[in-house]
C-alpha cells in the first residue's frame, strides 16, 4: 500500500455526506419491516424482548458511527460505517430463524421438488460418491472461503475503486437483506436439518413427510460429512456451531452472494482479482450441496436470484444517482 493511498484514506473530506449512507438506509428499512412483523407476531415470538433490544442496539451503533464520521469525515470512518453493517450480518442471520420458526416448515416440498427434478437427492449422494480426504478438504475450503471473498471484494473496491465503493456495498448489503426477507417468508431448513429429523433411510426411499413446526424447538443437524481431521472441515464445523440455525436454505445466499461478488470482481476490470476468486467460487457452489447445507435446487435458485438482485439493485443505485445530480 503506497503512501498516497494511505493519505487518501485518512484525508479529511471537503464535502462529507450529511445523512445516512445508502447501505444504512437499507439496514434501517429492513429493521423497520421486521420490527412491524415482530409487533404483529409478538405473542407468538420466542424471544421478542431480545429481538427488540437487538434492533435498538443496531440503531444506536449506526448513529454513533455517523457522529464519528461527522466529527472526522474521511474514507476510513466512511469505511467503518459500512464495515459495521457487514459485521452485523452475522447477527441478522439467526434473527431470521426467530421469525420463520413461527411458520410451518416447507422442506418436504423442496425435497420433493429435488427428487422430481433429479430423480434422487444429490446432497445425499454427493458426499458418498466423493469421500476422499483431499476432496473433502477442497469442499470445506470452498465453503469457508465465503466470508473472505466478501472481505476481499469489499476491500478491493474501498482501496482501488473508491468511486464505486458505495455502489458495491449497497448491492452486497441489499442482496443480503433481500435474502433474509425470503428466509423469513420461506422457512426451509435444508438437508442437514431435514434429513436428520426424518431419518436417512426414509430420505433414501423418497419419503418426505411434513414436519409442521418441528424446527421451532429442534435444532439438531446431521454431522458434516467428510474428512473430520481436516483443518477446513473443523473451520466449517466451528462456524456452524457458532451461528447456524434451521433456516435460510432456499435460495442459497452462499451461492447468491458469491455470484454477486464474482460479478463485481469482473466489473472491477481487475483480471487478477477475478481469476483468483474463480476457483474458490466454483468450490463454494459445489460445497453447499456436499456438506448437506443445501438442496441442489437451492444452488440453482442462488444463481438465478443473484442475477436478478444484482440487476435490480444496480438499477436502483443508478436511479438514485441520477436524481441526486438532477
Amino acid at each position: 500500500m503506497n503512501t498516497k493511498l494511505i493519505k487518501d484514506i485518512f484525508r479529511i473530506e471537503k464535502k462529507p455526506q450529511k445523512g445516512l449512507l445508502a447501505v444504512e438506509w437499507v439496514v434501517m428499512g429492513y429493521l423497520f419491516v421486521t420490527l412491524l412483523l415482530l409487533l404483529f407476531t409478538y405473542t407468538k415470538a420466542y424471544n421478542p424482548e431480545e429481538m427488540l433490544v437487538g434492533r435498538l442496539r443496531v440503531v444506536v451503533m449506526t448513529f454513533a458511527l455517523w457522529i464519528v464520521y461527522r466529527i472526522v469525515p474521511c474514507r476510513f470512518t466512511h469505511f467503518c460505517r459500512i464495515a459495521l453493517q457487514m459485521a452485523l450480518l452475522s447477527w441478522w442471520y439467526p434473527d431470521t430463524y426467530e421469525f420463520n420458526r413461527m411458520f410451518p416448515n416447507l422442506d418436504h416440498i423442496f425435497a420433493g421438488w429435488e427428487q422430481s427434478l433429479f430423480g434422487c437427492q444429490p446432497s445425499l449422494l454427493f458426499c458418498k460418491a466423493m469421500d476422499s480426504a483431499v476432496f473433502s478438504e477442497l469442499m470445506d475450503l470452498g465453503y469457508a472461503s465465503y466470508f473472505p471473498m466478501i472481505l476481499v471484494v469489499t476491500l478491493f473496491y474501498f482501496l482501488f475503486r473508491y468511486k464505486d465503493f458505495n455502489r458495491a456495498a449497497f448491492i452486497i448489503l441489499g442482496a443480503f437483506f433481500i435474502y433474509y426477507l425470503i428466509y423469513i417468508a420461506v422457512p426451509v431448513a435444508g438437508p442437514q436439518y431435514y434429513y436428520n429429523a426424518v431419518g436417512m433411510d426414509e430420505i433414501a426411499r423418497g419419503v418426505f413427510p411434513e414436519l409442521h413446526d418441528y424446527f421451532a424447538v429442534n435444532q439438531e443437524a446431521l454431522e458434516s460429512p467428510g474428512y473430520k481431521d481436516g483443518i477446513f472441515y473443523q473451520m466449517v464445523v466451528d462456524a456452524h456451531n457458532a451461528g447456524e440455525r434451521p433456516t435460510a436454505a432456499f435460495p442459497s445466499s452462499h451461492v447468491g452472494i458469491s455470484t454477486i461478488l464474482m460479478i463485481l470482481a469482473f466489473m472491477s476490470k481487475n483480471r487478477k482479482l477475478f481469476l483468483v476468486l474463480v476457483p474458490f467460487y466454483i468450490l463454494l457452489c459445489f460445497s453447499t450441496v456436499y456438506i448437506y447445507a443445501h438442496y441442489a435446487i437451492d444452488v440453482i435458485g442462488g444463481w438465478v436470484s443473484a442475477i436478478v438482485f444484482f440487476v435490480v439493485l444496480d438499477i436502483i443505485w443508478r436511479y438514485k444517482l441520477r436524481h441526486k445530480h438532477a
